[in-house]
């Protein structure tokens, strides 16, 4: 096993705790989070930390303890107080990060029972949730701070005004109560094996079939071992070599941490970051200030460098000796003059400075082979030494720097003048990079990066194949089969139903049979006994190909060569040619919205079991569409659906990625998307876009265009808001560019133009009410106090060069439900047996957003009995055919009502047994009732509305409903490096009656949250080969804790109705994504407050998402005019804009 020697993998397929959930790989998402206890034998004491399952290897963990979430408590013993307070406050939605969460708060508190919430956003700073937006984790883990210490991260998160759960009849203003909550009684935690305190230290061995890893006994052992292995590295944490393992790894983990000298401190190499830390934290308490002006710009640096998971196993050494420019520490090192001890076998101890010189190409020092690094000195500041350290990353904390710099600059005693100046940079070069006296700005980014490009090419792509549009001609998989653990090979010849279907026309392919038209496309599949022996072997299928053309990735690309998918949508209002006969002004632009990964937690997974009688099939699938999932699997295979069964117990995540794999008075449009090789679902997506094009206004002539290229990229698919987020995007940018060219204020602008009549139409033609739509940008600006904060915004940034801030408000109209009709229908089973314990079985899919939560209250309020009393089998298609997805906001309206109708027809039946027995408990009448033989088995059934858009005349009724809401954020820009703080959101959402305010403001704020990575974070960055650069947590970067406004108001409109939806209630999963989009206009704004400073115009091209990248370059100044971009065609780009 030592070729799979992770943790994880020991804790998933070997002891069988699945509680410690695999999701990244890559230490970079915190779900596999587990506490690691050794006893230090120094200090004579247990320490407690918290490491990535994925990341340790398992070899090193002799002489320590593992305890998994299963470890603290369990709903079958008794839930630890970090489990129950998580779970009392709404902390867990599809709770797939839930593990990880706990185990990184329960090791904070084995460390520190009275923690502060700077201590709990420590913590978890290295844990990301795609749902629940932090706000409601934070709520549970911060009832553990000692009142004193508990200030509030989001102020008024929790805020419910006076907002009642239909289903209990309860006024509330909390979301949860923590009353009777069990206590943290450190004296009940597990305690440290005594029997490993007493192990004797001693060299160990390792030995695999690819892998030799030894553990020596002592610094002596190490230097020989380094001497007979001089290739071998030598690994601690493993957080840079990961699963990378080459012929020797070597383990030192006994040698020196940090001691004081007399002229700094002196820091062995295989120190923490976490342990570093916290030396630098006790140095700049009790030392003078002057003496740790170095240490402190050392300590901005580390709170921001990865999460704390990775800061307790990665060393100070093995970050240096990476030398991987965009590790944040060398740069500040570097100007801090620090010397490197480093020591061999054959030539004794030398002492090396830490600079330009010591970094001798990407991954490489000057270090020999043979020679191990023992220590760093990291001298004190002098009076008159000044030291800062900067970085800039896709996300502020827990991501890589784009580009880090340390400075030191020295001043003559008394005086400005300079002595010596010291400034490093990475990130902009494949080595360290010292800025020389007579460097220029101009010299520093021809140099830098000109030496950076091909070298950060060739790290990214050496273990690709550039296949983008090929024909097969022989696939010779003979190798592969001959390897251990190999099975078969599977192709297209292979399969014993259809290989190919069609989808409007579309035709796609399981495997691929001559064409292959993307990176990533399905040629054929390795079946092993093993995950690492089908990779493997993968690598070893030959296949002989012919090139074919044309071939391109990009939207621009697809139009010249007119290459669209069809059907080719439109949608018009008035006369738009007329209308363009007689305006004043005509304005034209583009705005580019970039793609957003799923990103969830949970994988794509299904588990086959064959029955062995009449061709019967079990799947266990995580899938947002479990009849769908039936259907293509029986196409596939050549079985009848009656012969499939599939599971769906819950999902971890999905936001669209599990069912099937962008004016003021007129308006037109045309949207182009990029959907791939194959259509999937971009028509509808495209469809959406076009539907929510006018959003909240009445644009009296109004026309749409959607075509869905077709390029050599994967394929796309749908994701959560399904094209709306990027339909309503479009149209609030039409309005912001008009409210620009009039002179006025954008707010000012969308008011003049949005629906008020009691009844409107919207351009296709439903009618609608705009009556509590108009309600919820009111209370918005009124409760956000927009136009005191504007007038203060206005003044901040009248006193700050540098720093600017903006505030934006946008209104939302979100259509619920299927335009497709067929869609709109739920099915149900309700079964009660003779304990009084009811079943219910539906054709919905939990992923987090609550469903069965809601199933469970609808039937416990119609049959009167508890919930407790009430069970939710999985979702399975044995029991509800033919079930709709889950997905449109739709779900619990569909689910809700078959639930209702089934328990009612339930009721009628019981109703003449509880006439005759009154007195009768809940238990006695259904016994009574099967005494009878009374049915106590029923179907339910809701038949959703017919919905359809007649596209040739543009109209139709294309939603169930519309759900409607307001937003206002504030925010503040760097204008030197284009870094920006969310600084508070105020939300005012109408979903109705609420069945559950807890699970819609969680769903509020999860996909507000998650409207921020789109509109600002997350960036998929192609190759100029149609390859995705951007995979995995460590280069793609969804919104963590430190991206949250720590202001985040959330309110629920009071008085809503919504007759046509379960108990007047309003589906909510989709909407709140595109109400961060005010973060991306408030960004807008404060570019434009820094542009008009400099004399330049309001109207400025800014696409999403707004990175840091793309700020910077919008605040234009005289520094960006000293990086100009070059001309297009006169360089090879090392990404491209899709």
């Amino acid at each position: 096993m030592l070729s799979q020697n992770h943790l994880h993998v020991s804790l998933l397929y070997i002891v069988l705790l699945t509680g410690t959930k695999y999701g990244c790989g890559g230490g970079g998402c915190g779900a596999c989070t587990v506490m690691v206890s050794r006893y230090d034998q120094l200090h004579n004491r247990v320490l407690h930390y918290t490491v990535n399952a994925c990341l340790q290897p398992i070899c090193t963990l002799h002489g320590s303890a593992v305890v998994t979430v299963e470890g603290i408590g369990s709903t079958k013993t008794k839930l630890h107080p970090v489990q129950e307070r998580i779970a009392k406050a709404h902390g867990s939605q599809c709770g797939f990060c839930t593990p990880g969460m706990v185990m990184s708060m329960y090791t904070l508190l084995r460390n520190k029972p009275h923690p502060t919430m700077e201590d709990i956003r420590e913590a978890l700073g290295g844990n990301l949730c795609r749902c629940t937006g932090y706000r409601p984790i934070i709520d549970g883990f911060k009832t553990f701070c000692d009142v004193s210490n508990a200030f509030n991260l989001f102020p008024q998160a929790s805020c419910l005004i006076q907002s009642t759960c239909l289903l209990t009849n309860h006024i509330s203003d909390e979301l949860f109560h923590m009353d009777n909550v069990l206590p943290l009684d450190p004296s009940q935690d597990l305690i440290f094996p005594p029997e490993l305190m007493k192990r004797a230290c001693g060299s160990l061995c390792f030995q695999g079939d690819r892998l030799k890893l030894i553990s020596p006994v002592d610094l002596t052992n190490l230097l020989e071992l380094k001497t007979e292995y001089p290739e071998a590295p030598v690994v601690v944490g493993n957080t840079t070599i990961g699963t990378n393992l080459l012929l020797c790894h070597l383990l030192f983990v006994i040698y020196l941490l940090c001691v004081h000298v007399h002229a700094g401190v002196s820091v062995g190499a295989v120190c923490t970051l976490s342990s570093l830390k916290e030396e630098m934290e006790m140095a700049v308490r009790e030392m003078e200030a002057e003496r740790t002006r170095g240490y402190q710009a050392l300590l901005q640096t580390l709170r921001c460098l990865a999460g704390k998971q990775i800061r307790n196993m990665a060393t100070i050494g093995g970050n240096i000796l990476s030398a991987n420019p965009k590790y944040d520490l060398n740069s500040v090192l570097a100007a801090l003059d620090c010397t490197l001890q480093v020591m061999s076998k054959e030539n004794g101890t030398r002492e090396i400075t830490l600079n330009e010189e010591l970094f001798t190409g990407f991954g490489k020092t000057a270090l020999r082979p043979d020679e191990v690094l023992l220590s760093i000195d990291i001298p004190y500041s002098k009076p008159w030494e000044f030291v800062s350290a900067f970085r800039q990353a896709q996300r502020r904390e827990f991501a890589f720097s784009i580009v880090n710099a340390g400075m030191k600059v020295v001043f003559k005693e008394g005086s400005n003048i300079v002595e010596s100046l010291n400034i490093y940079y990475g990130g902009v070069g494949p080595t360290l990079v010292k800025v020389g006296r007579t460097l220029t700005p101009q010299a520093l980014r021809c140099s830098a990066l000109g030496r950076c490009a091909t070298q950060e090419a060739a790290c990214r792509f050496s273990d690709h194949v550039s296949l983008f549009h090929f024909k097969t001609s022989d696939i010779d998989p003979s190798e592969a089969l001959g390897m251990t653990g190999v099975v078969t090979f599977l192709s297209a010849g292979d399969v014993p139903g259809q290989n190919r279907r069609m989808w409007f026309n579309n035709p796609e392919e399981l495997f691929a049979e001559e064409e292959v038209t993307c990176v990533g496309q399905i040629i054929g599949a390795v079946v092993a006994e093993s995950r690492e022996q089908a990779r493997r072997a993968a690598q070893r299928v030959k296949v002989t190909y012919q090139d074919l053309l044309p071939v391109f990735f990009t939207i621009e690309e697809a139009i010249q060569h007119q290459s669209f998918f069809d059907p080719k949508r439109k949608l018009e209002r008035g006369d738009m040619d007329k209308a363009f006969e007689t305006v004043d002004q005509i304005l034209e632009d583009e705005i580019y919205l970039g793609g957003q990964e799923h990103f969830y937690m949970e994988t794509q997974g299904l588990i086959a079991v064959p029955k062995g009688e009449n061709g019967e099939l079990e799947l266990f699938v995580a899938s947002q569409h479990a009849a769908y999932t039936q259907e293509v699997v029986g196409i596939t295979l050549g079985i009848d659906s009656n012969k499939i069964t599939c599971h769906v117990r819950r999902l971890g995540g999905a936001f669209g990625g599990k069912v099937m794999k962008i004016l003021s008075s007129e308006s037109d449009i045309t949207y182009y998307s990029n959907g791939g090789c194959t259509l999937d679902e971009s028509s509808f997506i495209m469809e959406k876009a076009l539907l929510h094009m006018d959003n909240a206004y009445r644009i009296p002539n109004l026309r749409g265009r959607g075509l869905v290229c077709k390029t050599y990229l994967p394929s796309y698919t749908a994701f959560r808001g399904f094209g709306g987020p990027q339909g309503l995007m479009v149209m609030e940018s039409v309005l912001h560019e008009v409210a620009v060219k009039c002179g006025l204020p954008p707010q000012k602008v969308r008011e003049i133009n949005m629906y008020r009549e009691e009844e409107c139409y919207t351009h296709h033609k439903q009618l609608f009410s705009p009556r509590d739509m108009l309600r919820c940008w009111d209370e918005c600006l009124d409760k956000a106090g927009y136009h005191d904060r504007l007038q203060a915004i206005q003044q901040f940034n009248t006193y700050n060069r540098w720093k600017k801030r903006g505030i934006s408000a946008v209104p939302m109209k979100f259509g619920v439900g299927f335009s497709k009709g067929f869609y709109n229908q739920g099915a149900a089973l309700v079964n009660i047996y003779k304990d009084g314990s009811v079943l219910v079985a539906h054709g919905g899919t939990e992923m987090g957003q609550g469903i069965n939560t809601k199933a469970l209250q609808i039937a416990g309020r119609i049959l009167k009995v508890p919930m407790s009393s009430i069970h939710i089998k999985e979702t399975c298609t044995g029991n509800v055919p033919n079930a709709a997805p889950s997905a449109a906001s739709f779900g619990t309206d569909a689910v809700g009502m078959a639930v209702k109708d089934a328990c009612e027809k339930l009721m009628r039946r019981l109703k003449p047994v509880m006439e005759n027995h009154p007195k009768y408990t809940w238990q006695q009448w259904i016994v009574e009732a099967y005494c009878q033989k009374v049915s106590l088995s029923a179907t339910g059934f809701f038949l959703g509305p017919h919905t359809g858009v007649d596209w040739e005349n543009s109209e139709g009724t294309a939603y169930y409903y519309f759900t409607f809401g307001a937003c206002c954020s504030e925010v503040e820009i760097d204008c030197l490096t284009g870094d920006h703080k969310n600084l508070r959101t105020d939300i005012v959402m109408d979903v109705g009656e609420s069945l559950n305010p807890a699970l819609d403001i969680g769903q509020i704020e999860g996909g507000f949250v998650q409207g921020i990575g789109l509109y600002t974070i997350e960036e998929l960055q192609f190759s100029p080969e149609g390859v995705l650069m951007t995979r995995g947590p460590s280069q793609y970067k969804i919104p963590a804790l430190c991206d949250v406004p720590p202001q985040l108001n959330v309110h629920l409109l009071a008085n809503a109705q919504n007759p046509h939806a379960i108990y007047n209630s309003k589906g909510i999963g989709e909407p709140p994504v595109f109400l961060a989009s005010t973060i991306f206009f408030a960004i807008k704004e404060a570019v434009a407050a820094a542009r008009r400073e400099r004399g330049l115009g309001d109207s400025f091209p800014l696409s999403s998402p707004a990175t840091a990248e793309r700020i910077r370059m919008a605040c234009e100044d005289q520094f960006t005019e000293m990086a100009p971009s070059p001309k297009k065609g006169t360089f090879k780009p090392w990404s491209i804009n899709i």
